[in-house]
């Protein structure tokens, strides 16, 4: 795992700038650096030792030095690439993942990525030709930013590398902010620094002469085949156990995160990795906020080491400027600041840890794919009765059973737009100053694209596909990556492997929701190995008593301050900011996301533009 930087080289001093824009991203490669420039291009590479430490230092050059690589991520299935490119008699020189890459460019061009099983973000250029192609991987578990300022096409593994370069401009993209605070993360190719842009998962793009195409190479496809749930349930434990031998290829030692569900119990088991790793928060609702007591019960079970770490509230809070800082776009997810400690926990013993992201998105595990399989007395009436209700009760204010009439009148084209759904537009424009309300679109119009590629399919279906296309990039995985690599830990996701998603799109919509319980196939499959209650256990995630803080008076006051600031002058009503605040202060209602999702933007902006 490392991180790399380059731009095409239109400036004075060149060696100088590269270094400043690669010790902004120090902390993903601390082991190691290298630099490649000439008179058309710089690269920078950051190196975080994991596969062939002593021969993989990068850029990374082909045998006649006519490409040039920097490489973030791994390639799990390498050693089969490497023994099929020698086949074709191509030469290696070292025995890293890296060279695969290269060799295979050279072998297959642009189809490269349909031989890969990995992670990865990638740039290889062509000296002789001087053009680029770059990819990211099926997911986006690896990150890829590039912009165009002034005469450079800049790019690299985070936006903060850019500021270092002299032709950078750094503005703020308004219309980002609208659909943040919807989506709770940036959901757009744009990101909230203007023209800059991330290259979505599962495409590559190619720069010559000045033009930019992209090309998407890979897309999940559902295609339900017949079979009974302990079928499905033993292809899946085969294929998630191959992907978890797969993924613990390194030469230093692996560790798992491990929290009270069955999706990290379920790696953890399966990797047989000797330590894993907890965090917990110290509340009066102490099975609520706290997972550790079943993590370690858990661990005992299977002979293995749990080490644990309680949060405590000052802690979480003043670390959260610095966790924003290294999101690079303000991501108001409260799980981020935990996932961050339980990364500089296991820094401590690892280099590499593997966790359970993915399995909700593929598996459907999240509780709210049941809902449109609860059916009511009240889903009887037509739907055209139902619609009409719906727009008169979304006239009035927001609650319990005036929420629910509004979400069965609507389709779920119309009501889902991912796991997180804060602010409505007629919410946003309520609290944003009217030029930045004026400057967005829907968050229905966002979601449109990905729908229409699955229109024939069922409900359930639909807002899986929305969810990997668009929460488990912008939200699951971004986090993921930025926290582990702040504390120079490399994160791997089993779930996500190729192999174990080509199966999870032929399993029937039966086998992972009903109106009982969620990921059907993925709990029968785990069960034969985990305890009973693990695999059975309700989702938790890393739950955060942020609701609880935010009634507490010094912490109320944080935000009341944040609310009344200059940054929240500038872009909000701070009279409906304060409102928001003390109307969730006094009980009346649970207002902790919404008025999270504001504070996080404040203080990410803080610390980009003030």
């Amino acid at each position: 795992m490392c991180g790399f930087v380059g731009f095409t080289n239109s400036i004075q001093d060149d060696g100088t700038v590269l270094e400043n824009m690669m010790n902004r991203i120090i902390h993903r490669g601390p082991d190691s650096k290298g630099k490649f420039t000439n008179e058309d291009i710089a690269l920078g590479f950051r190196r975080l030792s994991i596969i062939d430490l002593a021969d993989g230092d990068q850029p990374m050059f082909n045998e006649d030095k006519s490409l040039v690589l920097v490489f973030n991520g791994e390639i799990y299935n390498y050693k089969e690439l490497r023994d099929e490119l020698l086949s074709y008699g191509h030469i290696f020189s070292n025995n890293s993942d890296s060279e695969v890459l290269l060799h295979g460019y050279e072998r297959w061009g642009e189809k490269v990525t349909e031989h890969l099983r990995g992670m990865f973000a990638f740039v290889l250029f062509n000296i002789n030709d001087k053009s680029f192609f770059a990819a990211r991987d099926i997911f986006g578990i690896k990150p890829f930013y590039y912009s165009f300022m002034g005469d450079s096409f800049l790019f690299g593994s985070e936006i903060k590398a850019f500021l270092e370069h002299p032709h950078f401009v750094k503005q703020l993209n308004e219309e980002a902010l609208g659909h943040y605070l919807s989506f709770q993360y940036s959901p757009s190719e744009e990101t909230f620094f203007k023209n800059v842009f991330k290259l979505p998962p599962a495409h590559y793009l190619i720069f010559k002469d000045g033009k930019l195409t992209k090309k998407r190479y890979w897309k999940p496809e559902f295609t339900p085949k017949g079979g009974t749930l302990e079928y499905f349930s033993e292809l899946t434990d085969k294929a998630v156990r191959e992907s978890v031998s797969a993924h613990k290829i390194a030469d230093v030692e692996v560790g798992s995160f491990l929290s009270s569900g069955i999706d990290s119990s379920y790696i953890a088991e399966a990797s047989g990795v000797d330590k894993t790793f907890t965090v917990g928060f110290e509340t009066t609702d102490k099975d609520r906020y706290n997972e550790i007591r079943f993590a370690k019960d858990f661990s005992k079970a299977v002979k293995k080491e749990n080490i644990s770490k309680i949060i405590t509230p000052e802690e979480y809070w003043n670390s959260f400027a610095k966790i924003q800082y290294h999101m690079d776009e303000p991501l108001a997810d409260p799980s981020a600041v935990a996932l961050y400690f339980v990364c500089e926990l296991a820094s401590k013993y690892v280099k590499v840890v593997m966790s359970g992201e993915g399995a909700d998105e593929l598996f459907g595990g999240y509780r709210i794919y049941q809902e449109p399989l609860t059916l009511t007395l009240y889903d009887s009436i037509p739907f055209c009765i139902r619609r009409v209700l719906s727009k008169a009760c979304g006239l009035l204010p927001p609650k319990c059973g005036i929420n629910y009439i509004v979400r069965r009148g609507k389709s779920i084209e119309e009501r889902f737009i991912g796991n997180a759904n804060i602010f409505s537009l007629k919410e946003r424009k309520r609290i944003l100053k009217s030029q930045i309300a004026k400057c967005t679109i829907s968050p229905k119009a966002l979601c449109s694209k990905y729908y229409s590629e699955v229109k024939d399919k069922d409900t359930v279906t639909k807002m899986q596909y929305l969810d990997i296309n668009m929460w488990l990039v912008g939200d699951i995985l971004l986090k993921a990556d930025k926290v582990s690599m702040a504390h120079s830990l490399e994160l791997r996701v089993p779930f996500l492997d190729k192999n174990v998603v080509n199966l999870a799109l032929t399993i029937p919509t039966c086998y992972k929701v009903n109106t009982v319980t969620t990921k059907l196939v993925l709990r029968d499959a785990a069960k034969k190995a985990l305890p009973r209650v693990t695999a059975e256990k309700d989702k938790l995630g890393f739950p955060i008593p942020i609701r609880l803080w935010l009634k507490e008076e010094k912490y109320y006051n944080i935000i009341k301050n944040a609310f009344s600031s200059d940054v929240a002058q500038r872009y909000f009503k701070t009279d409906r900011l304060l409102a928001l605040l003390n109307r969730h202060k006094s009980g009346k209602e649970d207002l902790s996301r919404k008025i999270w999702v504001i504070y996080t933007f404040i203080v990410w902006y803080q610390q980009y533009f003030d």
